[in-house]
């Protein structure tokens, strides 16, 4: 209900700032032409390319400000200040097309065009935020809504829908979940408990119900409350009880073929996020690969000459959730290494199951340069384009350090790994495993495509 009133109302809103920039545009070339004694003239075509330029930039430049969410506005003063900024921003966008292409454009009708179009954006809007106000208030069809919980989340629902933009809706009172429960929330009236329910919506004007009841109210059987609801034509909602107001996972609501599904999303990334990722490893892939053909022909002459093995080093690592998958990297070891990394155990200077001795005799003379210059995991991009790992990411253990692995480790294999990431750029060998876990888990909660391009372009320096 909530989301299709907002649509219709944001649907309006665009629309109406649309309108309001092309009535803006006129009035500012009208004025501009009284100014100068009716001799002023500007193309007509360009004042048309010029308006619908406007319109879609000061869209969107508008949604990107929250002007067209749902949550509305703290105060007026927010709008105020947003608003000069977006002008702002319009006519400095519109300007610089104008000198691009070498369009000399009236300054006076710039001018005048911003602060018509500032003025009338600001009158809008406050008539909207006025009318809307009103209606909340004193509205005849506002949605009067009822409250059926008595905690923190029951309180972080009510401030929730408080901030909701509707056509008009507001709280009458709520009814705590048992008779031995004292009133929590001060906002409030409390009109009783839950055994109140009928007498309350027989005698109140209610049109929907909200149950917001925690897991200590899990022996509740809310089925005789929904079914009153539907026998007198009022609507409601349950708030799941494992949402929480603390938790910051993303967790929404999916219809599969009809069939609501509640989903808890543990990584701070979307579909969109996940292509523009993907398409990011494509363009990285492909540019790493064409490196790769370049420089594999010396290195590869380089490792051989330097020591006996094969070029490119294989190796089983362990991808996202548990996917095993052939790692590739150029060798930098002697080919018996994994023999003799037993007998070096005890030289281990890290702590956790990582492993890493000063000097380690193992490295080859070739490998040690390759290592400092991180010039081996370029192989690694041919792993990025078959998809079995990304650019960013957590670097991908072996099977035998995820056998060892706490279960709170198992959280940096959630995702796709990748050639670089947070702790590679915080240190890179340098910090202990704890610390490496605790990057790969807030790079996997936190993880988004503006992340991973600060990550790549950071990545440089680290190595240097």
């Amino acid at each position: 209900m909530y989301t299709q009133q907002v649509v219709f109302l944001l649907n309006a809103f665009m629309l109406s700032d649309a309108g309001l920039v092309v009535v803006a545009g006129c009035i500012a070339y009208y004025i501009r032409w009284l100014i100068s004694s009716y001799h002023w003239k500007m193309p007509i075509d360009i004042l048309i390319y010029s308006m619908l330029f406007l319109m879609a930039i000061n869209n969107f430049l508008m949604s990107r400000a929250g002007l067209y969410s749902d949550k509305r506005p703290k105060s007026f003063w927010e709008i105020v200040q947003k608003l000069v900024i977006i002008i702002f921003l319009d006519f400095s966008i519109l300007n610089l097309g104008f000198f691009l292409l070498k369009l000399h454009i009236s300054r006076i009708f710039i001018s005048l065009y911003a602060i018509i179009l500032l003025c009338a954006l600001l009158l809008e809007k406050g008539l909207i935020e006025i009318f809307l106000s009103i209606r909340q208030k004193k509205g005849f069809n506002v949605r009067h809504i009822l409250l059926v919980g008595n905690d923190k989340r029951a309180e972080h629902v009510l401030q929730a829908l408080n901030r909701q933009r509707s056509w008009g809706h507001k709280f009458i009172g709520y009814l705590t979940p048992t008779d031995k429960e004292k009133p929590n929330i001060s906002l409030l009236p409390c009109l009783g408990s839950l055994s109140d329910f009928e007498n309350v919506l027989t005698r109140e004007i209610i049109d929907e119900v909200v149950f917001v009841l925690s897991l200590e109210h899990s022996k509740i059987n809310l089925k005789p409350y929904i079914k009153l609801c539907r026998k007198l034509g009022v609507a409601y909602r349950i708030v799941p009880a494992m949402y929480s107001s603390e938790n910051k996972d993303q967790f929404y609501v999916e219809k599969i073929q009809g069939v609501p599904t509640l989903v808890m999303q543990t990584h701070g990334i979307n579909v969109s996020g996940m292509l523009y990722k993907r398409i990011l490893d494509i363009v990285c892939g492909l540019i790493g690969c064409f490196i790769l053909a370049l420089i594999y022909p010396l290195i590869g002459l380089a490792i051989k000459l330097d020591s006996e093995g094969p070029i490119l080093f294989k190796q089983k690592r362990v991808g996202k959730n548990g996917r095993v998958f052939t790692f590739y990297k150029f060798r930098t070891m002697f080919k018996d290494a994994e023999k003799r990394k037993k007998e070096l155990m005890k030289k281990n200077i890290m702590k956790g199951m990582m492993f890493k001795i000063e000097n380690d005799p193992r490295v080859t003379r070739v490998g040690r340069f390759l290592r400092k210059t991180s010039l081996d995991e370029f192989p690694q991009f041919i792993n990025v384009l078959l998809g079995q790992m990304s650019v960013v990411g957590t670097r991908p253990p072996t099977p035998d350090e995820v056998g060892d692995y706490e279960l709170w480790h198992l959280k940096r294999i959630s995702i796709k790994p990748g050639i670089t990431g947070l702790w590679q750029i915080s240190g890179r060998s340098n910090i202990n495993f704890d610390k490496r876990i605790a990057l790969d888990a807030q790079y996997a909660k936190k993880r988004s495509i503006l992340l991973d391009f600060w990550i790549l372009i950071n990545t440089p320096w680290a190595v240097i």
